[in-house]
């Protein structure tokens, strides 16, 4: 009973993020990757920046982005369809990631007990919902954290899809590990090593973290000779791979961190509410280190924790991004010690407080049923748990062309591209726009109360400016004429 009781909660938890994806919130980067695909869908081989009107890489082509905008290209579908679609790929990866990757722990692994038929579907469905919910009492919303909420936010982003493939790398290596695959396999390996890190560069890192646990916990001293060079060649593809990539310089992003650290910095803040849940599984982690010193989850922690703490003692904030590779191993953790404790009445206990953990961590995370029931329906403790989607610029769309240059602030800045024009600042950090400072500088003249028309006029011509979107109802300007009224009280205008 209890079994399938774990497994129809993990069922509906999963028909709740189908629901969630036909709604497709907007909040945080969708706008990035929908303009991404804006690009690629109006030209696959050379796109240009994906944000402002200017010729340059960007880490966003990937191999992910460019698939998603040939298919736009190819079908014509929108672009908000396309995403969708990736949103169902992504979740479908992430979930035969967890199983793949859970069978290769509980399968010839030290002290689990369900290996198969209904025990090893219970044993996925409790990891899943461990991954979902077993977070703390305050959600966490970024990509690559695959909380509810923040998945509910996020799964149609590229982390979500390369999470899944991580999952599946560190399945895959392990199989090779204990068969001693061949050649093409180790080639395999490497090719999706490699793609991981180009589609994500910061699941990238969790997903080599995970990767170095799995070959540690084969033990080194113990493997055969003829497994180090197979290794070492499929190393040597996936760097191939990197260097081959067409799109952006992979290896340039090496030198990106300085402009990410104070964006990450919030990832060292409320550590206790957000992830105080998460000690369950470090308990449970502890355990299975005292059966095996060589588990493969406990080294996996362990070093994804040496990254965390590094980014913090050494101010490189956005090594805190590795912090999955802690959380991820600790919830699975988690799932696992309540088949695999040494006695019954142990594992019955430890089901009882892994209930109530994730009672808990659902309960924080209700807000993401916020996407699926309309507003107004929701139960004010649940209400207050929600955060409201963002509004698109689908209203100034009658006018504004592709390829047109608005000019507009920060918020605006991060979706109007995702319908097809250029803003003149990028809306993100763009470490290969060289002029990006010179850009945001501008941007913030030209929308400053007293800037005189002609300084307006002449940042106009500089960027090629055709319209304006002003949030604040207090740029009175000759040069511009109003042309509709769009939420919130924004007015798009014409430059004359």
């Amino acid at each position: 009973m209890a079994r399938t009781a774990v497994q129809v909660a993990a069922g509906l938890t999963l028909v709740l993020l189908l629901a969630v994806i036909v709604r497709l919130p907007w909040a945080g980067d969708l706008g990035m990757h929908a303009a991404t695909l804006q690009r690629l869908r109006h030209d696959l081989a050379d796109p240009g920046n994906p944000l402002v009107d200017a010729d340059t890489q960007s880490p966003y082509y990937s191999p992910w982005t460019v698939l998603l905008g040939g298919l736009a290209r190819l079908t014509g579908l929108p672009v908000f369809v396309v995403l969708r679609l990736a949103a169902l790929a992504g979740l479908a990866l992430l979930v035969t990631g967890v199983w793949r990757y859970v069978r290769a722990l509980t399968v010839c692994g030290a002290g689990n007990r369900a290996a198969h038929g209904a025990g090893q579907r219970a044993v996925f469905a409790l990891a899943l919902l461990s991954l979902l919910f077993l977070w703390g009492t305050a959600p966490f919303l970024w990509s690559g954290f695959p909380g509810l909420h923040s998945l509910a936010l996020t799964v149609s982003y590229p982390s979500t899809l390369t999470l899944g493939l991580a999952f599946h790398l560190w399945a895959w290596l392990t199989a090779a590990l204990r068969r001693r695959a061949g050649w093409g396999t180790w080639a395999g390996l490497g090719t999706l090593w490699a793609v991981i890190l180009l589609c994500h560069q910061f699941a990238g890192v969790v997903a080599t973290v995970g990767a170095l646990a799995t070959v540690l916990s084969a033990r080194p001293a113990r493997l055969p000779r003829a497994v180090w060079p197979r290794l070492g060649a499929g190393l040597l593809l996936g760097v191939l791979v990197l260097w081959a990539w067409p799109y952006y310089d992979f290896f340039a992003l090496l030198g990106a961190g300085a402009g990410l650290e104070s964006v990450h910095r919030e990832l060292y803040r409320d550590l206790p509410a957000r992830f105080g849940l998460v000690l369950l599984g470090v308990a449970a982690l502890a355990a299975r280190w005292r059966r095996d010193r060589w588990d493969p989850l406990a080294l996996f922690f362990a070093l994804g924790a040496l990254v965390f703490a590094a980014g913090l003692l050494s101010g490189h904030y956005a090594w805190g991004r590795a912090l999955p590779a802690v959380l991820v191993p600790a919830q699975l953790a988690a799932a696992l010690e309540t088949f695999g404790a040494a006695r019954r009445t142990l594992r019955a206990g430890w089901a009882v407080v892994l209930a109530g953990a994730l009672a808990v961590g659902a309960w924080a995370q209700a807000g993401a049923v916020g996407y699926v029931v309309p507003h107004d329906a929701l139960p004010r403790a649940v209400e207050a748990r929600y955060r409201e989607p963002w509004t698109g610029y689908h209203w100034m769309t009658p006018w504004v062309e592709y390829g047109d240059v608005v000019m507009a602030e920060t918020e605006p800045a991060r979706r109007i591209p995702a319908y097809g024009p250029y803003t003149v600042a990028p809306g993100y950090p763009d470490f290969f726009l060289p002029d990006e400072e010179r850009r945001a500088t501008a941007t913030e003249q030209y929308f400053a109360p007293r800037t005189p028309e002609r300084v307006r006029r002449g940042i106009e011509r500089a960027y090629g400016v055709r319209w304006v979107v002003d949030t604040t109802g207090t740029l009175h300007d000759t040069g511009l004429r109003a042309v509709t009224r769009g939420p919130e009280g924004q007015t798009l205008y014409a430059v004359r």
